[in-house]
């Protein structure tokens, strides 16, 4: 049995396999942990083969060179691969968005280079989600999705703050994010919660959730590294240091919060709840690790406004000697810092306003360290599960108070919380439990997802083809007076395509819209091509789902002002605009009088005086179409190659047209067919360019003899018996 191959996306952030940036920034957080450790838990199941966790090349000397690396391994089958994604430097997740469509363009041409395709696609957060949807849309590979955190439940609780709705919009973006998430749940095969509450609650607040779709998958952590301490595993004395020297009494119960320092995680909350207790002040002292840092005023504006506001706060309440704040801190000193704060018989607290799952509470569990959290996501499962602590308002500063006043007044109440979050972690938490359930769930979708392909396939009665990045060559053809025609000449083609090897693939390229385009080759028996460019290319589709590319509307949609050049256009003689079914978003279709039309150099003229752009296409004397500048038939195959991976002389196409010209010259292969329009005539002479004697698809039949392309080769004949 093959095994799995598991491409996981996760774009924000510093990833890198060993001693993780945690807490450096907003965006290092438990995301990067989960998806790192899930990727090498998977790895180690024997059912898995590969796991390649994809995310975003960062070269900037703002940050350690690891994040230039384009490939690290994170054991025997897992590795982390670097895409060049947008600029150079490090990105706050907020700043990615322009640049997402991009990097589905480098994970296509990344996956041609893997000469196989990953059995799924899983997704974590809204960024590498939208980036995941169109992958799993263009290969017709099922996306699995993790959200991590949610922009409608994160963007309320802000709200309910008292923060402005426009502030936060321009912070957080949070228009965009809200319906990327929808659009991802919308598609995405199976959504990954961590807590039933996340699955019904958060998720809930989504018009396009759909909870049969949804599992819940407890994250794990790993017990090996997070244990109580011990004779055999005490805290560190450069860990106690850390802390020690901001107190005046060190002996006393640590209160630990360990976060990076974002809005979210409400540490103002916290500092406010230890502060407006004399008697927590006397009890115990609070530490909290927020990320690491040189200088405040040099973090990002949002990071800045909350250790400035800390700062502030414990002035205010005159904690100096009673908290800690340190600056610096490595990863692999935070398992040290719950040991040392387990052995001051102290509590761990998660005040954050959301939390979908909350990785440091199962981390502080395993190693004995009692829990006061936000009553808010994950935290209810884990004290549900553990039994080892309390849940809180995070909105209710008094309630804070008194919850870790409670959690650290009875010493036997203490001794049974610790016990009892050791022994939940290890039932509940672990990672080898979470891939099992992940593992077999995965499991029932790939077979789902077989049984539909099939389906598929008897319904448009294709032979089977490779998929798109493991084509070799693509066979692109204009549909009327080309493809269609001649019924005999059509069936000879297609029975002549059906014996070509899977790794040819079929396009059309055409001036009809693709509701018109998939009704003529419905009418004439056509199998459904693996690419639709329609609309004289403004429009390019995929496969049987027709998937649009969103890619290609985003870069054809540059300096178009389609009402605009309608309006300029209205008073032109000759030009006669074409049925509303004709037109497009991205398309204006013109009926054509020769006789009264000016030059077509005289309308380019008319629009560029008006500072309007656009590409104006005069076929057969009879049509203009005018579309984006960066718009047609010729320019979206040369879009095709690029994301593709294939180069131009892979793509023979065929016309017989003046539509079809910009797509036949070039370095593409061309072949005209015989009954061909006068304005083809030029192109005569042409060597990548071959005129057919035969008409219609014969013509196209004779064009790949000629250039002996689609002919089986020893390479893709091995590469058949392989699959």
């Amino acid at each position: 049995m093959r095994k799995l191959y598991v491409l996981m996306l996760s774009l924000h952030g510093l990833i890198r396999g060993k001693d993780l940036d945690l807490g450096r920034d907003a965006d290092t957080g438990g995301q990067i942990l989960y998806v790192v450790e899930l990727a090498r838990a998977l790895a180690r199941q024997r059912q898995v083969g590969k796991v390649d966790l994809l995310t975003r090349r960062i070269e900037d000397p703002a940050v350690p060179p690891d994040y230039a690396r384009s490939e690290e391994m994170l054991g025997d089958h897992a590795r982390i691969i670097r895409l060049r994604c947008g600029p150079r430097r490090y990105l706050r997740k907020e700043s990615l968005w322009p640049y997402l469509d991009q990097m589905v363009d480098r994970v296509l041409l990344f996956l041609r280079e893997q000469k196989r395709l990953p059995d799924v696609i899983h997704s974590h957060y809204a960024d590498a989600g939208y980036v995941g949807m169109q992958l799993s849309q263009l290969l017709g590979i099922p996306q699995i999705h993790t959200g991590h955190s949610l922009g409608r439940s994160k963007q309320q609780r802000l709200l309910a703050q008292g923060r402005k709705p426009q502030a936060l919009e321009r912070q957080f973006s949070f228009h965009r994010r809200i319906a990327a998430e929808e659009s991802i749940l919308q598609h995405a095969s199976l959504i990954i919660t961590s807590t039933p509450q996340e699955s019904t609650e958060q998720y809930g607040l989504y018009t396009n959730y759909q909870p049969e779709r949804a599992v819940v998958i407890s994250p794990g952590t790993d017990i090996s590294r997070f244990a109580p301490p011990s004779r055999h595993l005490s805290p560190e004395p450069e860990v106690a240091r850390l802390i020690d020297r901001f107190l005046m009494r060190p002996r006393k119960p640590l209160i630990l919060s360990i976060c990076r320092p974002e809005m979210r995680k409400n540490l103002g909350a916290l500092v406010a709840a230890f502060g407006c207790s004399p008697a927590l002040q006397e009890q115990a002292n609070l530490a909290i690790v927020a990320g690491n840092r040189d200088d405040i005023r040099k973090l990002d504006a949002a990071q800045t406004e909350v250790m400035t506001n800390l700062l502030l706060d414990i002035d205010l309440y005159d904690l100096w000697g009673k908290i800690a704040l340190p600056k610096q801190h490595k990863s692999s000193d935070v398992a040290g810092l719950y040991r040392l704060a387990a052995q001051r018989r102290g509590i761990f607290v998660n005040p954050a306003l959301t939390e979908p799952f909350g990785l440091t509470l199962i981390e502080a569990a395993a190693s004995g360290l009692p829990i006061v959290a936000t009553e808010d996501g994950g935290p209810r499962d884990i004290i549900a599960h553990c039994k080892n602590g309390v849940l809180v308002n995070p909105l209710d500063i008094k309630a804070i108070a008194g919850a870790m006043e409670y959690a650290l007044a009875e010493p036997r109440r203490w001794q049974r919380w610790a016990r009892n979050g050791i022994t939940g972690v290890r039932n509940h938490y672990t990672w080898d439990a979470h891939v099992k359930k992940y593992l077999h769930v995965l499991s029932r979708l790939l077979h789902h997802e077989r049984k539909q392909i099939r389906r598929d396939m008897a319904i448009y009665r294709r032979p089977q083809r490779n998929p798109l990045p493991l084509v070799s060559q693509m066979l692109v053809s204009d549909i009327d007076n080309t493809l269609l025609g001649d019924r005999a000449a059509l069936r000879r083609f297609l029975a002549a395509l059906r014996a070509t090897p899977p790794n040819l693939g079929f396009g059309i390229a055409t001036g009809r819209t693709l509701e018109s385009a998939l009704k003529i080759l419905k009418e004439w028996g056509v199998p459904l091509p693996d690419v639709l460019i329609t609309a004289v290319g403004s429009e390019i589709n995929y496969g049987s789902e027709l998937h649009p590319d969103i890619g290609w509307r985003n870069l054809i949609r540059y300096l178009w002002r389609r009402d605009a050049v309608e309006e300029a256009l209205r008073e032109v003689p000759g030009l006669i605009l074409q049925s509303p079914e004709n037109q497009r978003e991205f398309k204006l279709s013109y009926n054509v009088d020769p006789d009264v039309l000016p030059p077509i150099s005289k309308i380019r003229v008319l629009l560029r005086e008006q500072n309007l752009y656009a590409h104006l296409i005069y076929s057969r004397q009879a049509y203009l179409d005018i579309l984006p500048l960066r718009a047609s038939k010729g320019r979206a195959i040369r879009y095709l190659a690029y994301k593709w991976g294939l180069p131009l002389r892979a793509f023979l196409v065929a016309g017989d047209s003046g539509n079809d010209h910009e797509m036949l010259v070039g370095d593409t292969l061309g072949v005209v067919v015989a009954n061909h329009s006068p304005e083809l005539a030029s192109l005569r002479g042409n060597e990548q360019i071959y005129f057919a004697d035969a008409r219609y698809a014969d013509g196209i039949a004779e064009g790949m003899a000629h250039y002996a392309f689609g002919i089986p080769t020893l390479e893709t004949a091995n590469d058949a018996k392989a699959r």
